[in-house]
């Protein structure tokens, strides 16, 4: 059974037409895509090497990606693709598949580096996939949604309301699904943000603060998050020693969890 989720695919599809990314800065867009990459081994970009992104949505990461390496595969199971060829139709060293990560047609043991900031149904069997396409000795990096294991007992709960919201809103149909997302976002990511901010400008730095890590994020990053997280079936969360576990079982090893926000994101490579 390939490993993928209807709904989710057809959900992601929506969300990267309405929020394509063209309505953030370039300079947002950069951070961003450094707080994912910080901890991937630079070196493994270069004008010499092929890679891979899993799941790459409407291509906000691989816009960076591409000028650096030779050739990288974009691989997304949903009508996201067509966004991101649209999006990086400048680049001619990218190769699109609209396939889904266990049916990407590239060859085992034929990647330099990939990378998977993703959500599946089988995150065990994701990862192993991943690792198949990569050479011995090549970095996999990947972003799974943490447990809120490194978080106050409280905040957990927090999460457990939310998510209660998110399994009623995601059934809903596009529009009230894209109007209560914005409202969630006006009314909760904004404010909460924001007063995570002033709290910082004034000496008392809360990194339990609900969504501390959108203090300095634009509203159009808000307004698509809160899609995301509210308008989407599939949501896996995993502690660290999981994700540690599973990454272990895929034959990777010197493995690095990054321990900033976002968690939890971590880099590990290919036994030889």
């Amino acid at each position: 059974m390939r490993n993928f989720n209807k709904k989710t695919i057809e959900s992601f599809g929506e969300e990267w037409a309405r929020f394509d990314q063209s309505g953030m800065k370039e300079k947002e867009a950069f951070e961003m895509f450094q707080s994912y990459f910080k901890i991937f081994p630079s070196k493994k970009l270069t004008k010499n090497t092929v890679g891979f992104d899993m799941g790459c949505g409407s291509g906000r990461r691989a816009k960076f990606v591409a000028p650096k390496v030779k050739q990288l595969n974009c691989i997304d199971p949903s009508a996201a693709i067509n966004i991101a060829k649209n999006k990086l139709k400048e680049f001619n060293n990218i190769k699109y598949y609209k396939k889904s990560l266990d049916n990407s047609t590239l060859k085992a043991e034929s990647q330099d580096f990939g990378y998977a900031l993703g959500d599946v149904p089988d995150t065990r069997a994701a990862i192993k996939s991943c690792v198949k396409l990569l050479k011995p000795g090549a970095p996999l990096l990947l972003y799974k949604y943490y447990a809120f294991d490194n978080r106050p007992l409280w905040f957990k709960h927090v999460w457990i309301l939310s998510d209660k919201l998110r399994q009623i809103i995601c059934r809903l149909p596009k529009l009230p699904k894209f109007l209560i997302s914005d409202f969630i976002a006006i009314f909760i990511y904004y404010p909460l943000a924001r007063t995570a901010l002033i709290l910082e400008k004034i000496g008392l730095s809360f990194k339990n603060f609900p969504l501390f890590a959108y203090k300095t994020r634009s509203f159009y990053v808000m307004r698509t998050d809160s899609r995301d997280r509210f308008g989407t079936p599939l949501e896996n969360r995993f502690a660290k020693k999981e994700i540690y576990q599973m990454m272990k079982e895929a034959k990777l090893q010197k493995i690095k969890f990054q321990n900033k926000s976002p968690f939890w994101t971590v880099v590990g490579f290919k036994k030889k």
